[in-house]
C-alpha cells in the first residue's frame, strides 16, 4: 500500500509525453495522466528542486503513510536525478475554491446542505490527521485550493509540502518561520502575543475556509461598494451577533439554519487565541449536532488576550498547559 517510485520515463509515458495539463502553481504543474492499471492520476511535476528536497521528502513520507476518505491518495513518486514528481489519485471535480469563488456564484452549483458535507468531511481529515495516525500531522496550509473534490463532490485534503510532524502527547512546535498562504494563517503563527503555535493553528485555518463557503467569496474583498463588508468575518459576526439576517444566497427555509450553523463553528474556530478554539473533535460534534445546541461565540476580534468567558467549547478545558516541542527537521 505504499506509494510507488517511478522513473521520469515512466512519467512522461503515463502522461503521454505531459499532453494534458491540469493546473500550475509555484511548485510546478500538474498532468493528467494513467498508470499501467489503467488508473487516472494526477502527476505534479515539481520544478525548484533544487537543495535537499525537504517539502518532496516531507510530503512522501508523510502522506504516503496516510488512508483516510477525506485525504487526498498518494500513489507514486518519482526522484530521477534532479527531477521530482508527486502521483495522486485523480479528482475529477478540481478544487473547492473553483466553486466557491466561481463567477456564477448566485446560481451555485454546490448547494447548502452539499457546503455542510464538505465541511463535515474537511473537518474528518483535519481530525484524523491531528488524531488518527501514528504522529499528529499539522498540515499547515487548509484553504478552498487544497481542498479537492471527487466525482460525488466529496472533499479531500491535498498539498502537504507544508505539514509538520509532532508526537500526538504534544503539541506545540516551535518553528523558525511562518508558513502557509495570507488570509488563512493564524495570529499566534505571526507572533506569539497571541499564543503558542499548535494543531489549534488548522483550526483557525478551517473557520477561515468555511467562512468562504460561507460567503461564496474572499474573506477580504476590497471590491465590495460597502465598506463594512470588506472583511467579511467581523461582518458576519455583527449580523449574527444582533440578530439580523446573514442575507446570504439563500433558497431555502432549512438553508437558514445551516448557513447559520456554519458561520458559528468558523466564528469558534478563529478566535484570536489558540486557547479559546475548539478541537477538531469538537468542530467535528458542533457540525454534526443541532444549530440549537450551538452558543454564541466570543468576538474573535478582540486583541487584548484570550476570552473571559463562560462559555465553555466541547471537552475543551482553556487552561490547559500544552509541552512545546521542537521542529524534526
Amino acid at each position: 500500500m505504499k506509494p510507488t517510485r517511478y522513473s521520469y520515463a515512466d512519467l512522461k509515458k503515463m502522461t503521454d509525453q505531459f499532453k494534458e495539463k491540469l493546473g500550475h502553481g509555484g511548485y510546478g504543474s500538474v498532468f493528467k495522466g494513467k498508470l499501467p492499471s489503467e488508473v487516472t492520476v494526477a502527476v505534479k511535476l515539481l520544478q525548484n528542486s533544487g537543495g535537499n528536497g525537504e517539502d518532496f521528502i516531507n510530503e512522501v513520507g508523510t502522506i504516503g503513510r496516510i488512508h483516510h476518505v477525506n485525504v487526498v491518495r498518494l500513489l507514486g513518486f518519482c526522484v530521477d536525478r534532479f527531477r521530482r514528481a508527486l502521483i495522486y489519485e485523480f479528482m475529477p471535480n478540481e478544487s473547492l475554491e473553483k466553486f466557491i469563488f466561481s463567477a456564477d456564484a448566485k446560481d451555485p452549483v454546490l448547494g447548502w446542505e452539499k457546503l455542510q458535507d464538505i465541511a463535515l468531511g474537511v473537518a474528518k481529515g483535519i481530525e484524523y490527521l491531528h488524531q488518527g495516525c501514528e504522529q499528529r500531522i499539522l498540515h499547515f496550509d487548509i484553504k478552498p485550493h487544497n481542498i479537492l473534490l471527487d466525482h460525488n463532490f466529496n472533499p479531500k485534503i491535498s498539498d502537504f509540502g507544508l505539514a509538520k510532524l509532532c508526537p500526538k502527547e504534544q503539541s506545540i512546535v516551535s518553528m523558525k518561520d511562518a508558513r502557509g498562504t495570507m488570509g488563512y494563517i493564524a495570529p499566534e503563527v505571526f507572533s506569539r502575543n497571541f499564543g503558542n503555535v499548535s494543531y489549534k493553528s488548522d483550526v483557525y485555518s478551517f473557520g477561515m475556509l468555511l467562512l468562504e463557503m460561507v460567503g461564496g467569496r474572499k474573506n477580504i474583498d476590497a471590491t465590495v461598494e460597502n465598506t463594512s463588508e470588506v472583511y467579511f468575518p467581523e461582518w458576519v459576526y455583527n449580523k449574527l451577533n444582533q440578530g439580523d439576517g446573514l442575507r446570504l444566497r439563500i433558497e431555502e427555509d432549512g438553508d437558514v439554519e445551516i448557513a447559520k450553523k456554519l458561520t458559528k463553528v468558523a466564528l469558534w474556530c478563529i478566535q484570536s487565541h489558540p486557547v479559546d478554539r475548539p478541537s477538531m473533535k469538537s468542530v467535528v460534534q458542533m457540525l454534526e449536532g443541532s444549530m440549537d445546541s450551538l452558543m454564541m461565540p466570543p468576538c474573535p476580534f478582540a486583541s487584548s488576550g484570550p476570552q473571559d468567558t463562560n462559555v465553555a467549547l466541547p471537552e475543551e478545558t482553556h487552561g490547559t498547559k500544552l509541552t512545546t516541542i521542537h521542529e524534526i527537521e
